[in-house]
């Protein structure tokens, strides 16, 4: 028996493990470390599945760069969470419920019998020329451009929602005009005044 079953099993445990905690932990900055874990845990078992080039996305994207800034904004905000989880109790029960009917349905849907994965091979090990970075793109720009081109359009779609629901206007916002600001003169923002000069009195100190 290889070892890549055990450290399969090994790192699924793990991000089960912290994905649980994301969502139980009550400190957002304790949340967020545990999905880091969970990130790179996941990483890591794409890298067992030979998708090096996803593994090192996820790595650098989700945790250098979207994990970091979350953690800014958290800490610098202050968020008080105490509040929003006063009720986390009370609705664990219904949480659970559509947790279980949610599992059931993926497997329901995701079994093997519905996409014939007992029919599918044992993986194949590639050599040391192998490109995963290059097969990857070669099959997302053939084989699933069209999901591609309609997955960046929704997301385009999103972000220029997000705009428009941001910047809606506000009474009590002060705003700038750039092209004012250039063309302001000495004149308008400086005046001269000219006044005698004040003379002290000398107490002999």
């Amino acid at each position: 028996m290889s070892i890549e079953p055990v450290l399969f099993y090994f790192f699924s445990a793990i991000l089960i493990f912290a994905s649980v905690l994301v969502i139980v932990v009550k400190n957002p900055i304790f949340a967020a470390l545990f999905l880091i874990l969970a990130f790179f845990t996941s990483a890591a078992i794409w890298l067992l599945l030979e998708a090096e080039f996803l593994a090192i996305v996820l790595v650098l994207v989700y945790v250098g760069a979207v994990m970091v800034l979350f953690l800014f904004v958290v800490m610098m905000l202050d968020i008080n969470l105490g509040p929003l989880r006063e009720g986390f109790i009370r609705y664990l029960p219904v949480g659970l419920i559509v947790a279980v009917l949610i599992l059931i349905e993926m497997v329901i849907v995701v079994g093997p019998k519905n996409f014939g994965l007992e029919q599918i091979p044992a993986p194949v090990r590639h050599g040391a020329e192998y490109s995963n970075t290059e097969e990857l793109g070669s099959i997302l720009y053939t084989v699933y451009v069209y999901p591609f081109e309609i997955a960046a359009v929704i997301l385009l779609v999103a972000i220029i929602a997000a705009i428009s629901l941001t910047m809606r206007k506000r009474p009590q916002t002060k705003y700038q005009n750039p092209a004012q600001q250039v063309l302001v003169q000495r004149n308008d923002r400086v005046r001269l005044v000219k006044m005698k000069a004040e003379k002290t009195e000398n107490n002999g100190k």
